[in-house]
């Protein structure tokens, strides 16, 4: 079995140290000759690759080369795959984009409404830089991208890199879901076969099976109708806001049993109560830096002050376990089934051929293969046309520099809907924005 050279570009990231777990639970089967962190962010960078470098001495002696580095050739030549995980402004811009949709009463949130444009306009460019100074360097590595939010970067990517086949984009969402749904129906997540469709972040389960063919839908759904919901990965189960996000997921299921749905859809489906429920002092940024954020880099610190990371509150999360498993079945040709983000062409039928949607595919060495949705019905072709025209226009609005396709975006955006209020704040998040976002015209 080829050993892999792996890269993680945005290595500072709080979800690092979860990966690391993961690679060490998945050492056999995706072997590692070589490790390389890559950051922009040096003294962030630093503190996760010193405690991961304890971690691995202790739990995974047979990986000898293991580096940390800003240089991008350094990092990215020769690489078989990099998984990227990139933050552009950081938590402090995610926590602007927040507050100001919350000062004009819609949904601030990093990926849906205006805090998902605004941090989609950041994250284009970077991407696409780093995507280049990859392919100069490892023209053939498998690049599994995760930054948010997801849809629009992977629709800008498609259209800069649109003959690249080794180019992946990829969310933990459906799996992190899937794991409460093994846990209520006492089965390995990893057993469960989904059908799913949508865009990222805006999706719906249509069926639940297991390995034998058993149909687990309609006992699912009255579960969590009676007995609700809530997350069970090890990374968010304990995090309040995600528990009452979980919880949503109840009531959508009761308004529209139809379909299983993405717990993200609470913020479309009920802008006006996730918007109302909100302290713009205390957003989710706030909870993260305060939370997550300091978790995590008071446990980085813990094992380097150390030396050890014997007893460090560490485990594996389906983060890294699910980029890690997608890895695995590219570099193996293991065919297995992810929920994945690719160009339509007819997969669901009755939506745009260009757009990028999530549904499930098989992994191989040759890149995904999706399966056939086919079509969907009119009420969820109806949203996920409007949320598609509104990431398609965020993206024209990134490489044409227009500002009205960007109010078309917001007005169209069922999170803000009202011209008035999408004049406003695209304002305010345009003069946030001064140091990335393009000059719009």
């Amino acid at each position: 079995m080829k050993r892999q050279r792996l890269v993680i570009a945005g290595s500072g990231s709080t979800y690092t140290m979860g990966m690391m777990m993961s690679l060490i639970e998945e050492k056999e089967r995706f072997p590692l000759k070589e490790l390389v962190f890559y950051d922009i962010d040096a003294k962030r960078q630093e503190r996760t690759a010193k405690a991961t470098e304890i971690l691995f001495k202790e739990r995974y002696p047979e990986l000898t080369s293991f580096s940390y580095t800003t240089d991008k050739k350094e990092a990215f030549k020769d690489a078989d795959f990099v998984f990227v995980q990139i933050r552009t402004g950081g938590l402090a811009m995610r926590e602007q984009d927040e507050q100001i949709s919350l000062k004009h009463g819609v949904v601030g949130q990093e990926t849906c409404g205006p805090g998902g444009m605004a941090y989609g306009l950041r994250s284009i460019r970077d991407m696409i830089e780093l995507v280049k100074d990859i392919r100069r360097h490892s023209p053939n590595a498998w690049i599994l991208n995760y930054t948010n939010p997801a849809a629009i970067v992977a629709e800008a990517l498609k259209r800069e890199f649109p003959t690249d086949t080794r180019l992946l984009n990829i969310c933990d969402m459906p799996i992190a879901i899937m794991i409460s749904y093994a846990k209520i129906l006492g089965l390995d997540v990893w057993e469960l076969v989904p059908e799913y469709f949508g865009l990222n972040h805006f999706g719906w389960f249509t069926k639940i099976y297991d390995k034998s063919g058993t149909d687990h839908t309609e006992r699912l759904k009255q579960l969590i109708i009676h007995n609700g919901f809530k997350p069970e990965d090890k990374e968010i189960a304990n995090d309040k806001s995600w528990q009452e996000t979980f919880a949503m997921a109840r009531q959508m299921l009761i308004d529209f049993p139809e379909f299983l749905p993405n717990t993200y859809l609470q913020y479309y489906l009920y802008p006006d109560k996730m918007a109302a429920k909100e302290n713009p002092n205390r957003t989710r940024a706030r909870q993260v830096i305060e939370g997550r954020q300091k978790r995590i880099h008071d446990l980085c610190d813990e094992i380097i002050q150390n030396g050890t990371a014997a007893g460090a509150d560490l485990h594996v999360d389906i983060h890294g376990v699910f980029m890690i498993k997608a890895a695995e079945s590219l570099a193996y040709n293991l065919s297995k089934r992810f929920i994945v983000m690719v160009e339509n062409r007819g997969i669901i039928s009755n939506l745009p051929a260009d757009a990028m949607v999530e549904v499930p595919a098989l992994l191989t060495s040759n890149g995904a293969q999706p399966f056939v949705v086919g079509a969907i019905p009119t009420f969820y072709k109806g949203l996920l046309e409007s949320q598609f025209a509104y990431e398609k226009l965020v993206v024209d609005a990134y490489f044409e520099k227009s500002y009205q396709k960007l109010l078309q975006a917001l007005t169209l955006n069922r999170t803000v809907i009202n011209v008035s209020t999408a004049k406003a704040v695209l304002d305010d998040l345009i003069a946030a924005n001064k140091e990335y976002w393009p000059d719009l015209k």
